[in-house]
């Protein structure tokens, strides 16, 4: 390369190099350089509004000394200003050390710039919080010294509205739940002694006040414990706020224990996506009644994807189960068939229904007349009947957190309930989801004979439970065995007439 060449390629990077200095390409951004001035700009005003702040409790703390002499959070004044003082120091120091990288301007320390910025305004908020607090706490006080008649007053108040909280009938409520439903006692009991402690807790305060109040009337500040005046002024304007507050929600807990409820998917979209959700409520009026009153609603949710594909595949499945004598919290979210958690184990009854010999070897669940709606909403009107073999079946998931699909042995093996379900296919096919196309993509939408060439044709593949549920829950994660009965595959639907009558009938335990 000649020489003229290399001198013309010097002069060119020489020029490049100029351009990326004066074009600010290698010194820190814009707006990390804007956020390093903000920062210097909030430091000063909150050094000057520390310095306001002490000012202005000194001020009072010298007015009214006879006042904070009483009161044994302002004796933690100082000290809570001086950490506020030592902070911003701090933060000061994080600024100058700002300054310096600001003016070496190189791009370089630009992560350097951020932490320390983090740090700085950590500081300053930290600080001026402090003084903060110490400023209201200050001024609560004073505040309270100059409207002492009204204190008492408000006391007054809050101890009469207390008492006239009808604690009596919510005790009467609690008791019946108890007597309904044995399991919650311990936990009801609890929480009714928690309302009870805070009426004994007004008694208690206002017979130890009696001379305070009357001071506190009067304004004889000279005389008044003022602190104490003003702790037990709290506790009562808590007391009277907690007590129909904590009231009301033990109330609604006891009455969760009389509805058993379940969220049906009964159909899906993408689009959105959004799941439409049937919630069938039943109510019992005690635990031993034999009929209760069911109520639906039904609308659309809009959901986050991930719970979309969650639900995927539990088209037609009760996604949430909240038996009676259970907390809604305590609801069970593994998906399982609408339906099967209300039956009685075999050879038992419950008031929902019972188990029906057919004389051939086999036993039906039969629900009671009276349930017929509850039926009909949680299988979309086309209820069949289960054998005891489903129920053995459906347990044995259940048992281990696990979501039951059932098996349809008339169509090889395939998923019996959810999406992918034989049955569901029938008894939703009037869904949007079955309308936009959503069934054709099922392996079994038009199989209905045998699966040689599909992948459940193994013996060890055959359980559409463990292979489609896609959700196992507790612990391990081992397919469970399958059980060792194989109801008849040509077995047919059972006619049945459910009874709107069954005296004599006994009840087992329900679920």
């Amino acid at each position: 390369m000649s020489k003229p060449t290399l001198r013309l390629l010097a002069v060119m990077l020489t020029v490049a190099i100029a351009v990326v200095i004066f074009a600010g390409l290698d010194g820190l951004p814009r707006d990390v350089r804007a956020q390093i001035g903000a920062e210097r700009t909030a430091l000063a005003a909150a050094q000057k509004q520390l310095s306001a702040a002490r000012y202005e409790v000194d001020g009072e703390l010298h007015s009214e000394s006879a006042l904070f002499q009483a009161i044994p959070s302002s004796q933690q004044y100082a000290d809570r200003f001086s950490r506020a003082s030592d902070a911003l120091r701090l933060a000061a120091r994080k600024q100058d050390d700002l300054d310096r990288l600001e003016k070496k301007n190189s791009r370089h320390d630009r992560t350097q710039v951020e932490s320390i910025l983090a740090d700085e305004r950590r500081l300053r908020t930290s600080a001026l919080s402090d003084a903060s607090a110490v400023q209201k706490d200050a001024a609560h006080w004073i505040d309270l010294k100059q409207h002492l008649p009204q204190s008492e007053q408000e006391m007054e108040r809050d101890y009469r509205a207390i008492h006239a909280y009808d604690l009596a009938s919510l005790a009467t409520a609690i008791q019946k739940a108890e007597t309904d439903w044995p399991e919650k006692k311990t936990d009801l009991e609890t929480r009714l002694a928690a309302e009870r402690a805070i009426v004994s807790n007004s008694d208690q305060l206002w017979q130890t006040t009696t001379d305070a109040r009357r001071m506190a009337a009067a304004g004889d500040v000279a005389h008044l414990d003022i602190g104490t005046f003003a702790a037990a002024t709290d506790s009562l304007k808590t007391g009277a706020a907690e007590l129909p507050q904590k009231g009301e929600e033990l109330k609604t807990l006891s009455a969760q224990l009389y509805d058993s409820w379940d969220k049906v998917l009964v159909d899906l979209e993408s689009r959105g996506p959004r799941e439409k959700i049937r919630t069938v409520r039943t109510h019992l009026t005690s635990s031993a009644t034999a009929s209760g009153v069911t109520t639906s609603d039904e609308k659309w949710v809009d959901v986050s994807t991930g719970q979309f594909e969650a639900n995927r595949n539990n088209l037609g499945m009760a996604i949430e189960h909240k038996p009676a004598g259970k907390y809604d919290i305590e609801a069970e979210r593994t998906a399982q068939p609408a339906g099967f958690a209300y039956m009685a184990p075999p050879g038992q009854s419950n008031q929902y229904g019972h188990w029906e010999d057919r004389g051939d070897g086999h036993s039906f669940w039969v629900f009671y007349g009276q349930y017929a709606l509850m039926r009909d909403l949680l299988f979309n009107h086309n209820y069949r009947p289960y054998d005891r073999y489903e129920y053995y079946d459906y347990r044995t998931y259940h048992e281990r957190g696990q979501t039951y699909y059932g098996r349809d042995e008339a169509a090889g093996q395939a998923p019996k309930y959810g999406t992918q379900g034989t049955a569901t296919q029938k008894t939703y096919e009037g869904s949007s989801y079955a309308k936009s196309g959503g069934f054709k993509d099922s392996q079994y939408a038009s199989k209905p004979g045998g699966y040689k060439d599909s992948k459940y044709a193994s013996p060890s593949m055959r359980d559409p439970n463990a292979d489609h549920s896609g959700q196992k829950f507790g612990k391990g994660s081992s397919r469970p065995a399958e059980p060792s009965f194989h109801p008849a595959p040509s077995r047919p639907a059972p006619s049945f007439h459910p009874p709107s009558r069954s005296p004599g009938r006994s009840f087992g335990r329900r679920r």
